[in-house]
């Protein structure tokens, strides 16, 4: 290629990655909120925004930390198990994917004080788990490909792979890429994602009138995540056989056979964040909460590679993008809550609705001005505001020493055009156990589906349409002193 071709197509390259590795997704990866809290509140639907009286009350409502009378120690252990059923073409596809580590410990200290009260927490939680797997498989007889989708951005590898060849005019002069694939090709992938985000905070509630407590907490996150892509593109009906080439030059581009395209995204993520909270009891029954959690600020250090290959009857070519590294930054929206709760004896009932405006999460640092108004105009057309509702309730069994407990989370989607099936619903189950006086044992299972869709390239040529199922198993030990 000539040095003209050769800039042209740096340059559009860099764009294209720019494009496809940093947009909405990534926002809202960061914005949507996690259900691992701990074996009590997530089997009660993690609805504690107005009685949070827990070592994790940072995680819902600082101020529910004034109200513990007693210090305690917490350890969680988190088992995630993610199952997805893919539909793509004439093809179904079933995926399975599980991570279990340890999730919690920490510590809440009650001050004395000769009235009210004052309690410190400590503590380090995971926060985010982004366990996710996608397989698909399916023969797509539309005229269209990633091979023409790499060709249109005039991407290096189509040609480095004897897919592509470049178009001159008659002054010999560069004008852009062409391909002679024109789709109907078997289509498969895998897609595996990894990675968490760990929480330490720092969580202080004070009671500042009778029966009013306010809280705060800061929290300094730190974390990763991984994405592998895996995709083929075969021609299993040889319409592109031994009498064509694929790049007129070159005799070896003849009987084209496969494409496989691997790119690889990773980041090293940081951030923080702050929440401030009220509880106020209304009477000996019922209290009411209100928290906002401030926006959280998260860099990202980045790196993006590619590998492919391309395989024909008598060549086998392949081609390494080196790993291309960027730092940018995310902010996520406010989140406002409120809460109710009733408790009469041993029965405990609770409401809480946080109320989330995607469309404000934004890129905020990292890169050229226009592209970041570029791209966070993107997320502002295509997301919305959100009310996140949570319900559950527990039952204590004085004369088994067993708390049951079951709740419901409802979580619509960010975006402004989907149907309700791709909001994701999450029934709760739980129960505890005294030990003895000073340590309890809290077991809690939570099942959550809603559908997905993914695009290859482009958009509605290469769908992948999903059936999302989560299950969440998570266990905590207290002990009280």
């Amino acid at each position: 290629m000539n040095t003209y071709k050769n800039i042209f197509i740096i340059i559009l390259t860099l764009l294209a990655f720019q494009i496809k590795a940093q947009n909405y997704n990534d926002v809202l990866r960061l914005s949507e909120e996690n259900i691992i809290t701990n074996a009590r509140f997530l089997g009660m639907g993690n609805t504690a925004i107005s009685f949070s009286n827990d070592l994790v009350a940072g995680l819902f409502n600082p101020a529910g930390i004034a109200l513990l009378r007693k210090g305690e120690i917490d350890f969680s252990f988190n088992s995630n198990s993610f199952s997805n059923d893919a539909t793509f073409f004439n093809g179904f596809s079933k995926s399975n994917n599980t991570s279990s580590r340890f999730n919690q410990v920490g510590v809440a200290l009650p001050v004395p004080t000769s009235r009210g009260s004052l309690t410190f927490a400590f503590g380090y939680n995971i926060n985010q788990d982004f366990n996710r797997v996608l397989n698909f498989n399916g023969f797509n007889d539309g005229n269209n490909s990633m091979i023409q989708d790499l060709t249109n951005y005039n991407d290096d590898i189509a040609y480095n792979l004897a897919l592509s060849y470049p178009l001159y005019d008659k002054n010999n002069k560069y004008i852009k890429d062409t391909t002679l694939v024109n789709g109907r090709l078997n289509q498969s992938g895998d897609i595996s994602n990894s990675g968490k985000i760990s929480n330490w905070y720092f969580t202080a509630g004070i009671e500042i009138d009778k029966d009013v407590f306010l809280g705060g907490s800061i929290s300094i996150m730190n974390g990763e995540f991984y994405k592998i892509r895996d995709y083929w593109e075969k021609d299993l009906k040889d319409l592109y056989p031994s009498n064509l080439l694929l790049d007129p030059v070159e005799p070896k581009s003849s009987d084209f056979q496969e494409f496989y395209f691997r790119d690889r995204l990773n980041w090293s993520l940081s951030g923080y964040e702050f929440k401030l909270g009220i509880i106020s009891k209304i009477n000996e029954n019922i209290n009411v909460g209100l928290a906002v959690r401030f926006p959280q600020v998260f860099s990202i250090k980045e790196g993006y590679s590619v590998y492919a290959t391309s395989k024909f009857r008598n060549s086998f070519w392949e081609d390494n993008v080196p790993e291309s590294k960027i730092e940018y930054d995310i902010t996520t929206p406010y989140v406002y809550s409120g809460g109710i709760s009733y408790k009469n004896d041993n029965l405990l009932l609770a409401l809480d609705a946080k109320l989330i405006d995607y469309a404000t999460a934004e890129f905020t640092a990292g890169f050229d001005k226009n592209i970041r108004l570029d791209k966070n105009k993107e997320i502002n057309d295509l997301f919305k505001s959100v009310v996140n509702l949570n319900a559950g309730g527990e039952y204590f069994v004085p004369n088994l020493k067993l708390t049951l407990r079951a709740g419901f989370m409802y979580k619509p989607s960010a975006f402004k055009d989907d149907p309700s099936d791709f909001d994701k619903k999450f029934i709760t189950l739980g129960a505890g156990y005294k030990l003895s006086k000073k340590l309890n044992l809290d077991f809690a299972y939570a099942y959550g589906w809603w559908k997905d869709i993914g695009d290859n390239y482009g958009s509605n040529l290469s769908r992948i349409y999903q059936d999302i199922s989560i299950r969440n198993f998570l266990t905590t030990l207290k002990y009280y002193f």
